[in-house]
């Protein structure tokens, strides 16, 4: 029989045992919770966690690819040190700190505001802007540039209501004693692209956007001025945790060194200078200029090309125009190249190396090999024109983003195999926070005017062929 000081210790260490097992494991995740994490322990794990917004100038996919200003940056910082970049992207940029300060990322690739108010809690490093917001008006023969700010007033401008553009324009035109028209916009199915869209087609005269937003939208649109400023100067930067001092001065460094080379240059030219989309007319005096019966000067490799894939060849040279204009050695913003437009991912994942990029026969059996697999992709599609056109919005866009598409139009219940206002609208949709942030999309924001003119100018221009050619 258990004695009584037997039966008594071992109730009390029942008790007690529990207790001190929590005490313990409670110490042990507070030591783990204030562990040094810094710049040493990122590269001993090969990763950094980064934080940024799906816009047009910070992250997007693309053609199956990465891209963005902000991207590209970062992703230099990343490859100096062998690192694999990890994106992980904020609704907005109110929550991009709080996802900082709670531990969800290692450093905001993003411009945040530089403000007193944050100091405590974050250091500004990395690639660090001055920016401003900018006037954004269109420019022509017939339009009379306002090369003063004064001259705004009697003046209609469109911005978003209750943003930093409509409060930075009341407070304006309280500065010039009234006189200015503010329309606030108030659809959530509108963006501030879509007003500088607005501007550039002539549906309204005047908006107010960031210098920066404004410049990528230039490379869009050729025919808005962002010349006259409208605002002061804001200074805004990356950021890391307070408790990364080590991260944020190797930040600092490389944006010392990255600031002054040939591709920091490249990469600021890639997205606020380079000219983005195609506007050339298939109907234009090009075609006159050809031989009798001649599409191009790269008719017979088109024709051996879709003989080989069963395609036809009038399709091919379409695509080749407008990736190219037959230019063998051309090179898109993107990284495109070639012909028929190759990303060299995409290329190589077909077999035709870097190297052989921008060989013409390799080429072009290149793209009709990629036309042929895309194709495929939708081959539950009967309608053989509403499947080329698929095929050509995901030769253009990547494939991925014509899928979201195509899942907000089964979900909105419109159809899926109908690109024409059914997957061409969900596609332009994605723009918009609400469609490219739906459970059902998993390739996020996307601007699809590029794609949608091109889908429509390569068909127009196959037709014209087809008929030029009969």
């Amino acid at each position: 029989m258990e004695s009584k000081s037997n039966r008594s210790y071992r109730i009390l260490l029942g008790f007690y045992l529990p207790v001190l097992l929590f005490v313990v494991s409670s110490c042990d995740f507070s030591m783990r919770k204030h562990r040094r994490y810094d710049f040493p322990e990122i590269v001993e794990k090969d990763t950094l966690n980064i934080l940024t917004l799906n816009t047009s100038i910070s992250y997007f996919i693309y053609r199956d690819q990465p891209m963005g200003f902000h991207y590209d940056m970062i992703k230099d910082f990343c490859d100096r040190h062998g690192l694999t970049p990890k994106i992980k992207t904020a609704v907005n940029s109110n929550v991009l700190v709080d996802m900082l300060l709670n531990g969800e990322g290692d450093v905001i690739a993003y411009d945040v505001p530089i403000e007193n108010s944050l100091k405590d809690s974050l250091i500004y490093c990395g690639l660090t802007q001055v920016s401003h917001q900018v006037l954004v008006q269109r420019k022509g023969l017939k339009d009379t540039l306002i090369k003063d700010v004064p001259d705004l007033i009697g003046k209609e401008v469109y911005v978003k209501s209750d943003t930093k553009y409509d409060q930075r324009l009341k407070n304006l035109n309280r500065e010039l004693g009234g006189g200015i028209i503010i329309r606030d916009v108030e659809k959530d199915t509108i963006v501030d692209e879509d007003l500088i869209r607005m501007v550039s087609n002539g549906t309204i005269h005047y908006t107010v956007a960031d210098e920066y937003i404004a410049k990528i939208n230039r490379t869009y649109f050729r025919n808005i001025d962002i010349s006259l400023p409208v605002s002061f100067d804001q200074r805004s930067s990356w950021a890391v945790r307070k408790d990364m001092p080590i991260l944020a001065d190797s930040l600092n460094v490389w944006f010392a060194q990255e600031n002054i080379t040939p591709n920091y240059r490249r990469i600021s030219k890639r997205y606020f200078e380079k000219a983005k989309g195609f506007s050339f007319s298939p109907k234009s005096s090009y075609l006159s200029r050809l031989k009798p019966g001649q599409l191009s000067p790269y008719d017979d490799q088109f024709k051996q090309a879709a003989q080989k894939y069963d395609l036809d060849w009038r399709l091919l040279a379409s695509i080749s125009f407008f990736e190219s204009t037959f230019d063998p050695d051309g090179e898109a913003w993107t990284g495109a190249g070639g012909l028929m437009g190759i990303m060299p991912s995409t290329a190589e994942s077909l077999g035709l190396g870097r190297d052989e990029m921008f060989n013409p026969d390799k080429n072009i059996f290149t793209g009709a090999k990629y036309l042929k697999k895309l194709l495929g992709s939708f081959s539950a599609i009967e309608n053989i024109n509403e499947r080329i056109k698929m095929a050509l919005a995901s030769y253009n866009a990547g494939i991925g983003h014509i899928l979201d598409a195509r899942a907000l139009a089964r979900k909105y219940h419109a159809d899926a195999n109908v690109w024409a206002d059914n997957v061409e609208k969900y596609l332009e949709l994605k723009r918009l926070e609400k469609y490219y942030d739906d459970t059902v999309c998993r390739f996020g924001y996307f601007r699809a005017e590029e794609t949608v003119n091109y889908v429509n100018n390569v068909m127009e221009c196959w037709a014209a062929y087809k008929e030029r050619e009969e």
